[in-house]
């Protein structure tokens, strides 16, 4: 049963911007369930989606993830599959989780990179059916979570086959336009995410990241994949930030879906998404270094 280029298993994990969200909510009583922390989202009821946690060391709490299976991950008790890694904007990813999982039958909380990259993809990797390997793993964000996407997956592109940045954003190194000033959403990301450093936002920024793994990215065969719609406000960020990875000679594919606002849905049903994850799974010929997901340093968070 040849499953790997068609079906991956969806593992709906939000891991990019914990610091928004999180600190929003008010502080829970000490005796709250845990589906009440800030690091556990509340259960999601919909088709083939499973809630899960396990504990952080990093962040020293409990962490809550769900999980999408296709049919056919219950059909066999041998068969591994390979994981797409879902990281939501900041409209939240849980309100969205039902449409996506029936997306994916046609396709949540975020912190640090090393809640993902040490912690999560580990722990997923131990305990479902999943192919261990880059060519076994999609990492895949919109809005905010594309950012993620490719800041994490630049800088570990030796963990993925394929990693899909959609309408991502803030792309501006300077928050330009509106956000530019009195902006509550850019005020909390600097706060909340970059302990309201704007040096070490830049630093961590996708354009940077792109600059210094830019030989890695060449060489690594990884697929990148850069959408936006044609209505989207931060479209002219998109295609700078292409223009920026054209001028690094990185190999991407860049979309403009048209007639489609900053929406994850209508892009993606705009995209030929079975056509990047087939490349995406497919056996790599680049030579990146070699890596395994580890915990690392998690002293500062990482916005």
């Amino acid at each position: 049963m040849k499953l790997i280029n068609t079906v991956p298993l969806a593992v709906l994990a939000s891991l990019l911007v914990v610091g928004v969200f999180a600190r929003d909510q008010a502080k829970p009583a000490a005796d709250n369930k845990a589906d009440e922390l800030p690091w556990v989202t509340r259960r999601v009821n919909a088709a083939r989606v499973s809630f899960h946690t396990f504990t952080s060391r990093a962040a020293k709490a409990e962490i809550s993830y769900h999980v999408y299976r296709p049919s056919a991950y219950d059909e066999s008790e041998t068969e591994r599959f390979p994981v797409l890694y879902w990281l939501h904007g900041t409209e939240g990813g849980v309100n969205h989780i039902r449409p996506v999982s029936q997306m994916f039958d046609l396709a949540i909380r975020d912190k640090i990179e090393t809640v993902f990259i040490g912690e999560l993809i580990p722990h997923v990797d131990k305990t479902m059916r999943t192919i261990p390997r880059r060519e076994g793993r999609i990492l895949e964000g919109f809005s905010m979570g594309g950012y993620g996407s490719a800041r994490i997956g630049f800088r570990h592109a030796g963990l993925f086959g394929g990693i899909s940045i959609l309408a991502a954003g803030p792309l501006d190194l300077e928050f330009e336009g509106p956000r530019a000033t009195g902006n509550p959403l850019r005020d909390r990301i600097l706060r909340d995410v970059c302990d309201g450093d704007m040096a070490y936002f830049k630093a961590s920024h996708p354009w940077t990241v792109a600059e210094s793994q830019a030989e890695v990215l060449r060489k690594s065969g990884t697929i990148i994949r850069q959408a936006v719609g044609s209505r989207d406000s931060s479209l002219h960020l998109s295609r700078r930030f292409h223009e920026h990875l054209k001028a690094l000679f990185i190999p991407h594919e860049f979309h403009i879906v048209e007639g489609t606002e900053h929406n994850a849905l209508a892009l993606m049903a705009g995209l030929a998404n079975s056509e990047f994850y087939r490349k995406a799974l497919a056996p790599k010929t680049g030579d990146p270094a070699a890596e395994q997901p580890h915990a690392g340093d998690a002293d500062k968070p990482r916005c």
